[in-house]
């Protein structure tokens, strides 16, 4: 996301830029203060209704849904989730594991995300630059849960080289809200 600044006296003085990557190409998303602000407050509670959210951003009802949907269309809002405490679910093992692969050709890389894709227990997956392939992070119950994991499931991936774990001992940020500005 680029802030985009326009002449004075432009009816909003910031618009942003935002690309989303995806299959189909999708364009550069115009996004308005007014955009930004209904964006900010879905982000911090999307169980809002649409009278609580237009009073907020200081919208009538009907502008202020016909907004939420074209951010819908547009795919700028991508959907909307439930965000669970992971303690109270039993999850309290958070894990970054760094996985080495044998060689970085297209098929391995298939093959490892595939089977990635597969995985409950994996939050997130990043292809990485450095001295690891790929970063992961896991949420398990317990060590034994994660051994499990290693063992039965991450270890038999034939193109895996090596399996790097750290342990988070705490969470000390963890956000949802992506910064708009």
């Amino acid at each position: 996301m680029v802030p985009i600044f326009l002449p004075l006296g432009a009816p909003h003085s910031i618009m942003y830029r935002m690309k989303r990557q995806n299959a189909a190409n999708v364009p550069v998303t115009e996004i308005d203060a007014v955009d930004v602000r209904i964006l900010a407050e879905l982000q911090a509670n999307a169980k809002l209704t649409n009278v609580e959210l237009a009073t907020r951003v200081h919208l009538s009802p009907s502008p202020c849904l016909a907004r939420v949907r074209s951010l819908e269309e547009r795919g700028v809002i991508d959907r909307y989730v439930a965000l669970l405490d992971p303690h109270a679910v039993g999850l309290n093992v958070s894990v970054f594991i760094q996985i080495s692969l044998e060689k970085q050709t297209k098929d391995a890389l298939d093959i490892f995300e595939a089977a990635i894709r597969e995985r409950p227990e994996v939050m997130e997956c990043y292809l990485m630059s450095g001295d690891s392939d790929y970063l992961l992070r896991v949420v398990v119950e317990d060590v034994q849960a994660l051994e499990r994991l290693i063992i039965d499931k991450l270890t038999p991936i034939s193109v895996i080289a090596n399996i790097r774990s750290s342990f988070a001992l705490k969470q000390v940020k963890y956000a949802t809200a992506l910064p708009l500005g």
